[in-house]
């Protein structure tokens, strides 16, 4: 599976596209801002559909234009959503979704926003994980309640992948899991009262 990004935006915002190598076909991922750019990232492919990670307004600028313009399905977890956008279907957490002949696994990982979901290929390293988390901390919450969702995300599904896996955030650089497990596992331990917002590990 070949994986092709862009960063997009004012912030700015990681838009992927994901390439089947053997039949051309392709998903776009996050399509946030710069329609040129996200369409030169899907140059001599046949794209299939456009998958959201969640709903914020920096991930889905350009859903309208880009389902437009590919004239493609566009699929993302039913919700709550932060923004309404019309689905063509709803993601269910464990959901097996294929591109060209690679299978890709959705995992429903909420805390950030109650409909992230982070995408697992199968047989390969890459995890596409949106704003659940970053290298340097779990991604922002605006709740106490939606704070204690994030730190059941990372202990009963984060910290289950292999720390082999490469995790592709929605914002910054890539990292490997193995390489922050130790400062997930801290975070963790440790008793954060009431606390929201912004965390670093």
């Amino acid at each position: 599976m070949e994986l092709r990004h862009r960063a997009v935006g004012p912030w700015p915002m990681n838009s992927y596209a994901l390439v089947c190598p053997h039949t051309n076909e392709s998903v776009l991922i996050d399509p946030g801002a710069d329609p040129a750019r996200l369409q030169a990232m899907l140059n001599n492919t046949t794209p299939i559909a456009i998958w959201l990670t969640h709903t914020h307004n920096d991930h889905i600028g350009e859903v309208a234009s880009m389902r437009k313009r590919l004239n493609v399905p566009v699929l993302g977890h039913p919700g709550p959503q932060t923004r309404p956008v019309p689905l063509d279907a709803g993601i269910s957490d464990g959901q097996l979704l294929t591109v060209g002949q690679h299978t890709i696994k959705a995992v429903y990982t909420p805390g950030h926003t109650g409909d992230m979901v982070s995408f697992l290929v199968a047989d390969s390293p890459i995890a596409i994980v949106g704003d659940t988390i970053f290298a340097g901390g779990p991604g922002r919450t605006w709740s106490t309640a939606d704070f204690q969702t994030t730190l059941q995300t990372l202990r009963t599904i984060i910290l289950s992948w292999d720390d082999q896996l490469i995790c592709y955030a929605g914002h910054g650089p890539e990292f490997s899991l193995g390489s922050i497990r130790p400062k997930i596992e801290a975070f963790l331990a440790r008793d954060h009262g009431d606390f929201y917002g912004d965390a670093e590990w």
